[in-house]
């Protein structure tokens, strides 16, 4: 898995420097991002503290188990549905 260039921190720092008044094109050049990466963070990180970043990657971690954990239960029913609808 790549290995992400910046943290939970880093990039609240980056929003908020971006409200001091600074051209947004500056910061993303100083801090190696795109303009579009920045104004994702921005839809996505908009009016979060970075405890509620924290608890928004918490969250989407722990989803991401549940759904896998929901697609391997599914596969498990459905190998054992086939199983038991042959004849023997």
């Amino acid at each position: 898995m790549k290995k992400k260039r910046h943290s939970l921190e880093s990039i609240m720092r980056i929003l908020r420097a971006s409200e001091t008044g600074r051209s947004i094109s500056d910061l993303c050049r100083e801090h190696e991002i795109t303009e579009q990466t920045f104004y994702r963070w921005r839809r996505k990180y908009a009016d979060m503290e970075l405890s509620d970043m924290r608890k928004l990657k918490e969250v989407q971690e722990e989803n991401r188990r549940l759904k896998a954990l929901v697609a391997d239960q599914a596969l498990n029913i459905e190998v054992l549905k086939e199983v038991n609808s042959k004849k023997w």
